[in-house]
């Protein structure tokens, strides 16, 4: 399974930030999954996609030509899509992926994975959302979605549909429960 995985760019002043990032890209690798992601080399972005490659599995980045031109890409991957817009990468990275994964990050960790939870809501995509809400990272986001509940402005069986885990094992257990769909 290809699992698109949206996590900062930039580094976090939590170490455990980047060690569960890491537990996560060694899981993958050897589940004999594929990483999808932002294709960068830093912050919990180059720390998901080098745990990957070092467990001898595959990573495929995409990124827009302008941070390519930033030289943020990291090179020693699987493959490396170069697109033109943001935009082009996150139909690129959905159009690959079957799950999707959200670690922390800042804006644009949000921004994208809120566009997959919209697609999986009105039936653009199959695949499932998870938050990574490692350290209560999310926890807010999680509240807020269930307040959009309470004021009929999320159906409860749509919000049954976006993930919250706070460890490995239950994004496990997630991800063989949507397998086995």
């Amino acid at each position: 399974m290809n699992i698109a995985v949206y996590c900062a760019a930039s580094q976090s002043n939590d170490s455990t930030f980047d060690e569960r990032t890491e537990e996560l890209g060694n899981w993958i690798a050897k589940n004999n999954h594929t990483l999808v992601y932002g294709g960068g080399n830093t912050g919990l972005m180059g720390v998901v996609a080098t745990s990957v490659m070092k467990s001898g599995g595959e990573v495929i980045g995409v990124m827009p030509q302008f941070f390519v031109d930033r030289e943020i890409a990291k090179k020693d991957i699987t493959t490396l899509h170069i697109v033109e817009t943001m935009s082009e990468r996150k139909n690129k990275m959905i159009e690959l992926s079957e799950a999707y994964i959200a670690l922390p990050g800042g804006p644009g960790t949000l921004e994208e994975i809120a566009e997959v939870v919209s697609w999986v809501r009105v039936g653009q995509t199959n695949g499932i959302c998870i938050f990574y809400n490692m350290e209560c990272y999310y926890n807010h986001l999680e509240s807020f979605f269930n307040h959009m509940v309470t004021t009929n402005l999320l159906s409860k069986e749509d919000r049954n549909r976006i993930y919250f885990a706070t460890n490995l094992e239950e994004i496990e257990k997630l991800i063989e429960n949507y397998e086995k769909r």
